[in-house]
């Protein structure tokens, strides 16, 4: 007869921390990584300085309303592209 396998999530969970801190390469690490990103819940996204500058100076711009919605930015285009 088998054995049910009767392992819980956290038991599970450090099997796996115990099995990958064992681990020397670096190339299947980074792998792991990846796949771990790919399923991670939390998504925390680690912006530059340069671009957390350019979202914050969009936001003001759209505050003060210095924008074009985007039916009226695509008619424009197209009365332009028809004057030529």
């Amino acid at each position: 007869m088998l054995k049910k396998n009767t392992m819980t999530t956290f038991q599970l969970k450090n099997v796996l921390i115990q099995r990958i801190s064992e681990i020397k390469d670096i190339s299947f690490l980074k792998a792991i990584k990846t796949i771990l990103d790919a399923k991670s819940e939390s998504k925390v996204i680690n912006l530059t300085p340069e671009l957390t500058d350019e979202i914050m100076a969009s936001k003001k711009e759209i505050e003060q309303e210095l924008f074009i919605e985007n039916k009226l930015f695509e008619k424009e285009i197209e009365e332009w592209l028809n004057e030529k």
